[in-house]
């Protein structure tokens, strides 16, 4: 069992997928092995062969290429809990279909100003279909693969539609709305997500709090949520019976352990069967079919079984986070729990518990990029029972109760008041703990750390347990690579449509642009403040807003809250918040830090924003960078007068590659060796644009675009190639193209 659970794991390593005939031969050679009692090596293939094939066939479900961008009529069923907010609807549509082209089985699209949809319905719609991509930053979030593992084969944007037919047995689309439409103080959209699993309603501040005070768990259906309802329904059938108040032609035991277990896997199924819950229903089954038999259940074989089971119903659910930290957090717990010699007493074990799953888990949160909360153990004390015994079981014996005239309400109104007195402890928490994002930590020092933890979980009196604590602190504090003298990392993010590149030399770090923000969905605080974080960045000398656009200082003010700034430029000082005190940009201004110089400048007689946007040139060793922002044609002819008009190893496409810039004499005098594009995949604007394009081409200038190869690093003053994220090579992600750019050439003009 445990060389199974190895085999479908490995899947998610593997930078490609075994060939066909790998595919077909693995299981062949594993049941030949079977009867040579090889039964470890047999299982890891079969396990292994079974994920890969899996794989395979999600990647097969895939839009097509020739489809991508495309726009067609089709058909398809809503399937899920619709989301709806701030005027946009997102649902995904099952048993897709169109007259000509094969469709993917599932479709994830986005309507903006679109009507209410509810699960179950059946439309026609005019969608731009895209192949499954996303920003990728390192251990930023990878939305290709959480595509994936949702086997979600295109994305798409909505242009029109019409409802063929309405919702038919939608029963959790029907309670979501109708939970939604009760008085419950303002919570309604968190009982949603503790009655079905739906936090599509949670506002951005509810989650920012939970996640700073590791609480996240508890407003998703989990195993916790699970085990309390099956152990309910036990304990109901179990009293009953104990007192002479259940029917004696009924054996107690079986209808106790059946009505426990259909309890679980009932809820389960009406929260969405994620993988915590599938792993609880796996695991509650199995406990009570142990106890239905009399037997003691030995302390790995649930988590074990609940692994394979979860994996094979499902090979790509290792691909999403959830799944680590639920398996994790049940065998810290395990761990914890086992070998004590003396029982600990009932406070000593819920204290210690929350303590040491922390322990636990920091190394899982710590390989999987993922924020670390420091209140989080502290949380959990008072919010797991008041969550379990308080607003859980008023939240479920509500929604049961809603057909009752006010007595269902009631419920739900004292449960609604309940959580509203949760989140307000949890906010006072988060304001003076929030969630520690540490810096990205080498693998080396990772597995000392592991380690560590789990001396530490052991029982007292274990040899060499105290050493723990300094192996775990060395992922806290490890050594850091600094920059050599006269060199400077450069990253640029991908940040989608808009810019951000983070310059650091020895001793210093400077931000050019903050990426974009529209609306709440915020890129400052989602990809460029965490990315800066795991970077090792604790303060910002310089940042550097090249104008005031929302694609390049949308994120500045998450940022300015996250970090500590010591100064910020901009091209334009209006149309940015106060608190900034944003300093002009000063042609000719020049600096030196640890070897390398900076100078900026800016077109004087500019009349629009783009215009004015401060360009910085930076030089190392010889080797010299230009970032543009959004400059037009007209700035690019102001700059050929000057200085900074000279040859150029590296440059930052003007205005994302628009046909506006990057003309013809500016690029013929700078003759870039490099061309750095950051923009978003489909993006409206049609950038870059293949007139641009073939101009680049034209001059020999190796093209790097963020959209094909996300997030790039290279260190300025070497004169070697960038380092792109997505030549980190996995099997969901195509390799990263020569070119930037696939658009035909174009002759330049």
């Amino acid at each position: 069992m445990f060389a199974l659970a190895v085999g479908l794991l490995a899947l998610r390593f593997l930078p490609a997928l075994p060939s066909t005939g790998w595919l077909l031969a693995m299981p062949m050679l594993a049941l030949m092995l079977l009867p040579f009692r090889t039964y470890p090596l047999a299982f890891f293939l079969l396990g292994l062969s079974w994920a890969c094939l899996s794989a395979q066939w999600a990647l097969d479900d895939r839009l097509s290429p020739s489809l991508d961008g495309q726009t067609r009529w089709l058909e398809g069923r809503v399937i899920g809990l619709p989301q709806q907010a701030d005027g946009v609807v997102r649902f995904e549509l099952a048993d897709s279909r169109s007259r000509k082209d094969k469709l993917p089985k599932r479709i994830r699209v986005t309507w903006h100003g679109g009507p209410s949809v509810h699960s179950g319905e059946r439309w026609r719609l005019v969608v731009t279909l895209k192949r499954p991509s996303g920003l990728l930053n390192g251990h930023g979030f990878d939305y290709e693969a959480w595509l994936l593992a949702q086997r979600i084969g295109a994305t798409g944007s909505i242009k029109d539609g019409q409802r063929l037919a309405p919702a038919r047995h939608a029963l959790r689309d029907a309670i979501r709305q109708r939970l939604l439409t009760v008085d419950a103080q303002g919570r309604e959209a968190g009982l949603a997500a503790l009655v079905l699993g739906d936090g599509s309603g949670l506002a951005t501040q509810d989650w920012r709090t939970l996640q700073d005070t590791g609480t996240v768990h508890l407003l998703v259906i989990s195993g916790q949520h699970i085990g309390l309802l099956a152990g309910l329904i036990y304990g109901l059938v179990a009293g009953l019976a104990r007192y002479g108040c259940w029917p004696g032609r009924l054996p107690w035991l079986p209808w106790a352990c059946g009505l426990a277990f259909g309890a679980a896997l009932g809820y389960g199924v009406l929260a969405g069967f994620q993988v915590p819950v599938q792993r609880a229903c796996v695991m509650v089954g199995l406990v009570l079919l142990w106890r239905l038999r009399f037997r003691h259940l030995g302390i790995w074989w649930p988590l074990l079984l609940a692994l394979n089971g979860v994996l094979i119903l499902e090979p790509l659910a290792s691909l999403q986070p959830g799944f680590w930290l639920s398996f994790a957090a049940v065998a810290v717990l395990i761990l914890v729990f086992s070998g004590r010699l003396g029982p600990w007493k009932p406070w000593q074990a819920w204290t210690r518990a929350q303590w040491l799953i922390a322990i636990g888990l920091f190394p899982v949160l710590l390989i999987l990029g993922l924020p670390i909360s420091l209140s989080g153990p502290l949380a959990n004390l008072f919010a797991v029972p008041w969550i379990s015994l308080v607003v859980l079981p008023l939240a479920l014996l509500g929604t049961a109760s809603l057909p009752l005239p006010f007595i269902g309400e009631g419920l739900l109104w004292l449960a609604g008041g309940a959580l509203d007195w949760l989140f307000r402890g949890l906010d006072l928490l988060a304001q003076r703990l929030p969630a520690w994002t540490p810096a990205e930590v080498p693998i080396g020092y990772w597995l000392v750390s592991l380690l560590g933890a789990v001396l530490l979980l052991l029982p007292k009196g274990v040899p060499f347990r105290l050493l723990g604590w300094p192996m775990l602190l060395l992922a806290v504090f490890p050594p850091r690579e600094s920059v050599p003298h006269g060199q400077v990392d450069v990253l640029q993010l991908d940040v989608g449509q808009g810019l951000a590149i983070l310059l650091r030399t020895r001793n210093h770090t400077l931000l050019y642009d903050a990426g974009p923000r529209f609306g709440e969905f915020d890129l400052g605080a989602r990809v460029v403040l965490p990315a800066l974080r795991k970077s090792g960045v604790t303060g910002l000398d310089v940042m550097l807003l090249s104008h005031a656009d929302a694609d390049h200082a949308g994120g500045a003010a998450a940022i300015a809250r996250g970090l500590p700034i010591k100064r910020v430029v901009g091209g334009e000082t209006d149309g940015l918040p106060a608190f900034l005190s944003v300093q002009p940009c000063i042609s000719g201004e020049q600096w030196e830090w640890d070897g390398v110089t900076f100078e900026l400048w800016q077109w004087p007689d500019a009349t629009n924003g783009n215009q004015k946007s401060c360009v910085l040139l930076v030089q190392a060793k010889g080797e010299r960078l230009l970032l543009t922002g959004d400059i037009d044609r007209d700035a690019e002819r102001a700059l050929l007068a000057t200085s900074l008009a000279v040859h150029t190893d590296w440059l930052q496409a003007p205005h994302h590659g628009s046909q506006s810039s990057s003309s013809w004499p500016f690029l013929q005098q700078l003759a870039p060796t490099a061309v750095l594009i950051s923009r978003g995949r489909g993006n409206a604007f049609g950038h870059p644009h293949p007139q641009v394009i073939a101009r680049y081409q034209a001059l020999g200038s190796t093209i790097y675009d963020s959209a094909e190869q996300g997030a790039l690093r290279l260190q300025l003053g070497t004169f070697q190639p960038p380092v792109a994220a997505r030549s980190q090579r996995r099997f969901w992600r195509a390799p990263p193209a020569q070119s930037g750019v696939t658009k035909d050439r174009v002759p330049a003009t």
